[in-house]
């Protein structure tokens, strides 16, 4: 059994194909998990759209953008709208609001709108050595909030991770790569495939291979054009652009 696993592709259509042509290279995989946040903020929505759900043997999980996307709600970390805020902070809650209405269109131009929603928020899966998986963006039961990030002390993760009987928790969220184990539970933070939040600037993603004596999980990254990301991001007029540009500089 030979998965490829990534996250946050972020409507980068141009990491994406990368990505998967790499994973081509290496002769193919039996599935693919994909966990989160697929569209919004990009350049390109439709073309995600248009790759991912031709995916075969393809598991997603909902991302807090996906949400967003389909709903209008905007991240609790955004300043509350108020007579007395700066301008610069209206400016951007109002950017990140065209932003996701602007990728909305798109994914009901592709007809993809029910496709989207009918993603769940968790999936678990057996692999072959019965080894328990759960494949959540952010953290058990949620697709939003902090995630699980590398400074949480352990006794706040064992908090986390209690009671999902899982032994290998897959997550995404925040950008940055992961892997620990607490109370005999391994979590493994996938990075991104796109929209970098840390210096690197290639393709995060994970190639899991199990069969019945265990499993192995290997973190690769994948070179992609940024500047070719960069001129899609103007060539799509997009809401957000110098925003957008800024994370791929």
């Amino acid at each position: 059994m030979k998965v490829a696993i990534f996250s946050d592709v972020h409507g980068n259509s141009i990491a994406l194909d990368a990505l998967l042509a790499e994973i081509a290279d290496l002769g193919g995989v039996d599935a693919c998990w994909v966990v989160g946040d697929l569209v919004a903020l990009g350049p390109d929505p439709t073309g995600c759209l248009q790759r991912l759900m031709k995916l075969e043997n393809a598991l997603f999980v909902r991302g807090n953008t996906d949400r967003y996307t389909l709903t209008g709600e905007l991240s609790a970390s955004l300043p509350v709208v108020s007579d007395n805020m700066p301008l610069a902070d209206v400016q951007q809650v109002l950017e990140m609001s065209r932003s996701f209405a602007w990728t909305r269109g798109a994914v009901s131009a592709a007809n993809a709108y029910d496709w989207l929603a009918a993603i769940p928020v968790e999936q678990r899966i057996t692999l072959p050595d019965g080894t328990r998986v759960l494949v959540v963006h952010a953290a058990p039961g949620t697709d939003d909030g902090t995630g699980i990030l590398a400074e949480m002390p352990d006794d706040e993760l064992a908090g986390m991770v209690q009671g999902t009987e899982a032994d290998l928790i897959i997550v995404a969220h925040t950008h940055q790569p992961l892997d620990r184990t607490v109370n005999g539970v391994r979590i493994l933070n996938l990075g991104c495939t796109a929209l970098p939040l840390l210096a690197e600037r290639r393709a995060m993603w994970t190639l899991l291979e199990a069969d019945e004596s265990g499993y192995t999980l290997e973190r690769r990254l994948t070179p992609y054009n940024v500047a070719g990301v960069i001129q899609a991001i103007d060539d799509s007029h997009h809401p957000q652009a110098e925003w957008l540009k800024s994370r791929y500089a």
